[in-house]
């Protein structure tokens, strides 16, 4: 007796689709799984065989035999146990075989027949439907982040039994809604920032045109206070980035009962973060913070505490908004587009140039701190700024900065200009930090007395072609919030005083 049940694995970010097969034949009592498991695949046959047992189903002594198709793809996780233990019922004839066309079941079994959530409920909804399926039949406690996918019909269940009565037509599985996150409750606002007008401008060119950047200051100065106010004036998150957001955190296991992400995600991993948690990676490779960002910023506190090797793997990533993770058997692709927002100490003992405390690090000291950046690093990073202890009167001011919704106004009166600008690019590659050399030469004009400032630049502190690059697009990004279409001289010298690094150390 034979039956076959459609289920999905997730592999990155994407959904396959995974056909569990079930064989139960006379002969002695044994289950056989093949189809390249894991061990978290082989140990659901111990759940699945408890499971129909506790669930009041009798099992005559037969020979099990399951395949999970393809059989040259690595299946990971307990998401098999319901689609296996419903074959089983199938190839008994305890539910109709015909009640399973179209169907996708996923879903990990509980010893006693309760289904517990899975990973990766969204990017199996969104293959599912893609596939012409009818249904989609999930653990109750994931399936509303299922639900997001529109046209798909997602059956929320909560034991074996209730799958096993709605296939027989004896009852109704709940329809699955959607349930958004809500939104964040921090309260944080630019407002609450006084003095640090050349931070704040900085934060301000930084979220309309894309850029990274680099916030170099004493401690205590309001290095992290900025920049967990930067995803306060970037613009929401549209539904097709809230979407493939959402699918990384749904494949990571972590939202929590949300159909889709509301905020744009804000991620701060600790200097002793490994390669792999920070790019991703391990044995099942799994998202790591930078794709945990998506869409959204990355801040790295204590930038040179970091470790070089995983310093030196951002460099790709920031390139090209994007992370691959090769192995044997696959290379697994996940998006990594995000704001970058390193804070470092101007120097090992923190204050250099601080008029608070004095400073007791050489020039050479400070080069050698450093250089713990790689160069090629920070050529990706469009701007560096200096953040200094704010003065005791401004502090104490009761006059508030200027809100993060009035500076929010700017950056998206400045974004609208970048995607009229590059209308028919790929979604998500508008900002001005994406321009590539031919938008450059296209938009980036500029007249002689510009011209010669930036040369003058480039041959005073020997910046390379990627810097210049880098500055222009800054320049281009001043121009766009003070609503300019061409470069102004003032637009370029404003980009080059906001990279503060490429000025020599005295």
């Amino acid at each position: 007796m034979l039956a076959k049940v459609r289920s999905a694995g997730v592999l990155g970010i994407d959904a396959f689709p995974v056909e569990v097969e079930v064989d139960v034949a006379l002969g002695l009592p044994a289950y056989h799984l093949v189809g390249l498991p894991t061990n978290a695949v082989k140990e659901g046959g111990v759940r699945v065989r408890a499971a129909l047992t506790h669930s009041g189903f009798k099992l005559p002594p037969r020979k099990v035999t399951v395949n999970l198709a393809p059989a040259d793809v690595r299946k990971d996780g307990a998401a098999y146990d319901l689609p296996t233990a419903v074959a089983i019922l199938a190839a008994l004839e305890m539910v109709p075989r015909a009640a399973l066309e179209g169907l996708v079941l996923l879903g990990e079994l509980a010893l006693d027949g309760t289904l517990r959530r899975v990973a990766g409920g969204l990017p199996v909804a969104i293959q599912a439907f893609a596939s012409g399926a009818r249904g989609l039949v999930m653990p109750r406690e994931c399936a509303s982040e299922a639900a997001s996918v529109s046209g798909l019909p997602v059956y929320a269940a909560s034991t074996l039994p209730e799958v096993a009565a709605f296939l027989r037509g004896e009852c109704d599985l709940p329809r699955a809604a959607m349930v958004p996150r809500p939104r964040s409750t921090t309260g944080v606002d630019l407002a609450e920032v006084r003095g640090l007008e050349t931070a704040r401008r900085a934060l301000e060119v930084a979220a309309a045109g894309g850029h990274n950047l680099l916030l170099i200051g004493p401690p205590g100065s309001g290095k992290s206070m900025l920049a967990r106010r930067l995803p306060t004036i970037l613009p929401p998150l549209d539904e097709h980035e809230a979407v493939e957001t959402t699918a990384i955190y749904s494949a990571a296991g972590t939202l929590a009962g949300a159909s889709l992400l509301s905020d744009r995600p804000f991620r701060a991993p600790h200097h002793d973060v490994s390669v792999a948690g920070l790019v991703g990676g391990g044995s099942v490779p799994r998202p790591g913070e930078i794709s945990l960002a998506h869409h959204g910023v990355l801040f790295l506190d204590e930038l040179p505490e970091f470790k070089r090797a995983a310093l030196e793997a951002l460099r790709q990533p920031l390139e090209d908004r994007r992370v691959t993770i090769v192995r044997a058997r696959a290379a697994i692709t996940y998006p990594a587009s995000f704001a970058l927002i390193g804070a470092l100490n101007p120097c090992p003992c923190g204050y250099r140039g601080s008029p608070l405390r004095g400073c007791t690090c050489s020039p050479d000291v400070v080069r050698r701190y450093l250089a713990r950046l790689s160069g090629p690093l920070l050529d990706r990073i469009d701007l560096h700024v200096e953040v200094p202890h704010i003065d005791y009167r401004a502090l104490r001011s009761e006059r508030d900065g200027e809100p993060s919704a009035t500076v929010r106004e700017r950056v998206l009166a400045a974004r609208e200009i970048q995607k009229r600008r590059a209308r028919g690019h790929d979604h998500g590659r508008y900002a001005n930090a994406h321009m590539g050399p031919r938008q450059l030469q296209q938009h980036c004009r500029l007249d002689a007395t510009a011209d010669r400032h930036l040369e003058a630049c480039v041959k005073r502190f020997a910046l390379s072609g990627r810097a210049v690059h880098r500055i222009l697009r800054v320049a281009r990004t001043v121009a766009d919030l003070a609503g300019r279409e061409h470069l102004a001289p003032s637009d370029v010298a404003e980009a080059v005083a906001l990279r503060a690094l490429d000025r020599p150390v005295t």
